[in-house]
């Protein structure tokens, strides 16, 4: 059993963390929000600290799942930064979908302290956390790897390591571009068999096992069907995410007009008041023009 902290606390942190104290490991969180943190302590039993540096302090292991690159680049290097409590020898995971970048950057800052670095972006929503079901994509040194791997198990489904520092990341963002286009796909079908007057339940009930089928059509067709989208992975995540995808694309020299183009219609739905909304809500923007 190790002594672990865990930066973050949204709705994959929280229930993340959750897993690794009914493991039997020692937990620490840390939130930007106190009350959340005092929180999850009261209900599962761990401690709570005011910094980053607090909480890393006496880790073996750090674990974050924060918002973006500027919120990690914080928690680790910031006022009060887990970087500045933690010893060498010690291991930082991080989970936030970031770029390669800044993963890379981070990777280097730790390996000066003699601290591990490896970049662990998640697929598998809200539900994936809850249920200790995610898929874990990981890059960075083989042997860091292998000390994180015991404790990732703890809510993974499936954990690999994919290359150096930055090849998880790469990684999730092909998950991403996937994604993007497969809801899309999802959701003019949807809207072509309205529009036909055909019942989208006993459509998907048909063609879901075949060629069609997809996590996004087993999973969301009923709450696309029924135009509710408060819930899941939103569009104001899916965005970030997707800038980052087009970004790198831009460096890297790869084409991405479909994504390109899905990322613009995620774009209509926050107009539309929906940046909260499930990435299904694609959905939305196609009853919205008619």
């Amino acid at each position: 059993m190790a002594k672990v902290a865990f930066l973050g606390l949204g709705v994959m942190g929280y229930p993340m963390a959750g897993y690794l104290q009914k493991a039997g490991h020692e937990v620490t969180v840390y939130n930007r929000t106190a009350a959340k943190a005092e929180k999850w302590a009261g209900e599962y039993g761990g401690r709570f600290a005011a910094t980053p540096s607090e909480a890393a302090a006496a880790a073996d292991i750090v674990f974050s799942c924060v918002g973006n690159d500027d919120d990690l680049r914080s928690v680790c290097t910031g006022d009060q930064g887990a970087f500045s409590g933690m010893a060498a020898g010690t291991l930082f995971v991080d989970h936030t979908t970031v770029s390669a970048k800044v993963t890379r950057e981070l990777f280097e800052l730790a390996k000066e302290s003699g601290i591990g670095f490896v970049d662990a972006p998640v697929s598998g929503g809200q539900a994936g956390a809850e249920n200790g079901q995610l898929v874990v994509m990981c890059g960075g040194d083989q042997a860091a790897y292998d000390r994180a791997e015991p404790l990732i198990d703890a809510y993974a489904k499936k954990c690999v390591r994919l290359g150096e520092s930055g090849a998880g990341q790469l990684t999730k963002m092909v998950n991403q571009i996937c994604i993007a286009g497969l809801v899309q796909g999802l959701s003019e079908g949807l809207h072509f068999a309205e529009k036909a007057g055909l019942d989208g339940r006993a459509v998907i009930d048909v063609i879901g096992g075949g060629a069609a089928g997809s996590w996004q059509m087993v999973n969301r067709y009923e709450t696309m069907l029924d135009d509710h989208f408060e819930h899941g992975f939103a569009v104001d995540w899916m965005r970030k995410d997707l800038g980052i995808c087009l970004a790198t694309a831009n460096e890297n020299g790869a084409s991405l007009p479909v994504t390109a183009l899905v990322d613009q219609f995620y774009k209509d739905v926050q107009k539309l008041g929906g940046g909260r909304w499930d990435t299904s809500s694609l959905l939305k923007r196609l009853r919205a023009l008619g």
